[in-house]
């Protein structure tokens, strides 16, 4: 049985998630459809700029994406704390840029003189927006519905564009951060879209490399493109690699350095473009010995992440913290979290 997203969200125990939607029927998202001939390459920049715009303005971060033909990835970092510390006026700003909001707010915005009562009543609306804007479930309900209208109104139809809600895997510690990004950033290799990490179109690792992919739109009066309008909305970075290992380090920060991901990508998409199935090569890369994860559980876990891990990725202990806090008896995938996690190094 599905659960809410409520349920499998727990910001005492992790801020950060991996989500995931895909097209309803599995129906073309991005690339070629060969059957009627017609691309929708270009629906790919669609996602990643409405993916940086929300980082923007909500108060999460985006630490990988990927975009396939007919779903997408993205991990994503929840800072409450921010969202706490902006004023009304930043809420509303923030807010609006969105959604128009109800009348009231909308006097507030063009200068009127407002009652103390209705000012009250501004500032409930203004909570429950705070709320939203550090919210998971509301910035994939943004993300999804934008792109949904876009898609539908390109194809001339109207229904259902997503299968349902997006799945949602909680991402407890640092390796369990690393090998979801890794994951997530090699998906255009495991599907044999890409051979080399630099040429894995429309992923975060591409990006973080400094490559921009080429897609032609075709713009027309009436194309999805003319929808989004001229104004360029601002784009959110990428939540950055702090650049080291270590007990204290930035929160707003991935905690290892570009050049060891980039080497760890490399190595991991190698392996899986071997010809024998299982193949680990000799030497692993630096960011697995300083994490001490063991190079065959390495391969396995960024091989099959969202089965071996249905819910959650993380050591035993953090795996019943989550538990606890989700008022549940037990997650399943414990025992794969248990072949990538050596007892000696659970964390204290």
């Amino acid at each position: 049985m599905t659960r809410a997203r409520r349920e499998l969200v727990s910001l005492d125990a992790t801020p950060y998630y991996h989500c995931v939607s895909r097209c309803v029927r599995r129906a073309f998202l991005c690339g070629e459809d060969h059957a009627s001939g017609r691309n929708f390459e270009h629906r790919r920049g669609w996602i990643v700029s409405r993916i940086k715009q929300l980082a923007a303005v909500f108060a999460i971060d985006v630490a990988a994406y990927a975009v396939m033909s007919n779903h997408f990835h993205v991990v994503l970092r929840v800072d409450a704390d921010r969202a706490g510390a902006w004023s009304r006026d930043e809420i509303i700003d923030r807010w609006r840029s969105l959604f128009a909001g109800p009348p009231l707010v909308q006097r507030l915005v063009a200068g009127e003189s407002l009652l103390d009562a209705e000012l009250a009543a501004i500032d409930e609306v203004v909570s429950t927006w705070r709320e939203r804007l550090a919210d998971i479930s509301w910035f994939m309900r943004c993300l999804n519905e934008h792109i949904a209208r876009l898609a539908n109104a390109e194809d001339r139809c109207k229904g259902r564009f997503w299968e349902g809600r997006f799945r949602c895997q909680a991402l407890l510690d640092d390796t369990a951060l690393l090998s979801c990004m890794a994951y997530v950033d090699l998906n255009p290799i495991r599907a044999g879209m890409a051979d080399t990490p630099e040429s894995s179109d429309f992923t975060s690792i591409q990006e973080r490399l400094g490559i921009a992919p080429s897609v032609d739109f075709d713009r027309d009066a009436n194309s999805p493109e003319a929808l989004i309008g001229s104004d360029s909305p601002a784009q959110a970075d990428l939540l950055p690699f702090a650049g080291y290992l270590g007990n204290t380090k930035p929160e707003a920060a991935i905690p290892f350095a570009l050049a060891d991901y980039a080497e760890l990508i490399e190595w991991t998409g190698r392996a899986m473009r071997e010809d024998k199935p299982g193949y680990i090569p000799e030497t692993a890369p630096p960011l697995l010995q300083r994490l001490a994860i063991p190079t065959d559980a390495w391969l396995k876990a960024t091989h099959a992440l969202e089965t071996r891990f249905p819910t959650a990725i993380g050591p035993e202990d953090r795996l019943a913290i989550l538990c606890r806090n989700l008022k549940r008896k037990w997650l399943r995938g414990a025992g794969a979290c248990r072949a990538l996690y050596r007892p000696a190094i659970l964390p204290t």
